[in-house]
């Protein structure tokens, strides 16, 4: 697949900007701050009906702006779509395809996949929990609707769980309300453990050969974890429905005293081990960033392996982040996909051939096409 157009109106620092791509390789430079990032961003919530950057949408309206939207004109093995999202200050956003208006994430997300990777995935490896949580929720949206509907689901009932805890040190008899949330949050979040527990398996066996070829023999190991009583996240949802609840009880007054869910998968994390040591605690800047890399790889190949189509491919800097060694890695493995790369100097991409964008103040200044 490949994005053939996208427009974007309103779009963070973009007024009205339109970008035919290349089917092969296409390079968005320009100085720093000046949109190449909020370009990729549009690109993964069209993938991901969510900002990998973890941003709220309406943080990603322009300043003083109502409205804004995204359009891609999609090219796919047997057919062409048109995804479209609007975004309205104020209210929800609205999601089409092929002009259609649709009614949840998941009949939208995965018609468009992409993956991205940038100098802030350091912290997959050695940044907090909500990092990893964050990958598995936008790489999964794409490869399962369901999911992604469970997650937005799980996200406003979360919400809604917090507020009532919060207010409850006002009026104590919202606590009777309790039982009702914890029932609808267990149910979503069996389904999100048990998607999440096969990603990460999945993901397992691809991330490891990776690693292997990139840092000459390290193993790397990937587990989930889970801060409820679950032993086994591969169990039928209704067990882990069980569990969860279970979890939920047992900390009700901590909950009560902190206005905190403090139970669920919006606390679950994915442990990285290297040569079998925690990669958050003893992992060097090289090997965290070797193991960022085989992780975006792998998520590459399984979204391949899954759709038998090549996802986009976003580089958001990070070549000039790696050595020449993991830098040519990274190359030799973009394969016939369609790529987009983002960087200051184009003159350290001389020869990478592929469409040129120049972006100043969120505006193409200038357009070339090398060969």
């Amino acid at each position: 697949m490949f994005i053939e157009k996208i427009s974007l109106e309103n779009f963070r620092n973009y007024e009205r900007e339109n970008f035919d791509l290349s089917k092969g390789r296409n390079v968005v430079f320009g100085a720093n701050a000046q949109g190449k990032t909020n370009f990729l961003e549009a690109v993964c919530f069209l993938a991901a009906a969510r900002s990998f950057r973890g941003a709220r949408e309406q943080e990603m309206l322009r300043a003083g702006e109502q409205f804004a939207s995204l359009e891609a004109e999609v090219a796919l093995s047997d057919r062409k779509i048109v995804l479209r999202a609007e975004f309205e200050r104020g209210r929800r956003r609205k999601l089409y395809l092929n002009r259609v208006k649709l009614k949840t994430a998941g009949e939208f997300t995965g018609n468009l996949r992409a993956v991205i990777f940038s100098p802030d995935d350091l912290t997959l490896v050695r940044g907090g929990a909500s990092e990893r949580r964050r990958f598995m929720d936008v790489a999964f949206s794409q490869l399962r609707p369901r999911y992604a509907d469970c997650a937005a689901r799980y996200s406003r009932l979360h919400e809604q769980k917090t507020r009532l805890l919060r207010d409850y040190r006002e009026d104590p008899n919202l606590g009777g309300m309790l039982d009702a949330f914890n029932l609808q949050l267990a149910a979503t979040g069996a389904a999100i453990v048990r998607y999440r527990a096969f990603f990460v398996r999945k993901m397992q066996k691809s991330a490891s050969a990776l690693h292997d070829d990139i840092s000459g023999g390290e193993r790397l190991e990937m587990r989930y974890r889970t801060v409820s009583t679950i032993s086994d996240p591969y169990a039928s949802e209704e067990e882990l429905k069980n569990r969860i609840l279970e979890h939920m009880y047992s900390h009700r007054a901590a909950e009560l005293a902190s206005g905190q869910a403090l139970s669920g998968p919006h606390k679950d994390d994915i442990e990285l081990l290297i040569d079998g040591l925690p990669a958050r605690s003893f992992a060097s800047q090289g090997q965290a960033r070797t193991a960022a890399l085989a992780l975006k790889l792998a998520e590459r190949e399984l979204m391949l392996s899954e759709s038998g189509e090549e996802p986009v491919l976003l580089l958001d800097d990070v070549l000039s982040e790696l050595d020449s060694g993991r830098r040519e890695f990274v190359i030799n493995k973009l394969g016939g996909g369609q790529v987009i790369i983002t960087h200051c100097d184009p003159a350290a991409l001389e020869g990478f051939g592929g469409r040129l964008f120049e972006i100043d103040g969120g505006r193409i200044a200038s357009q070339t096409t090398n060969r």
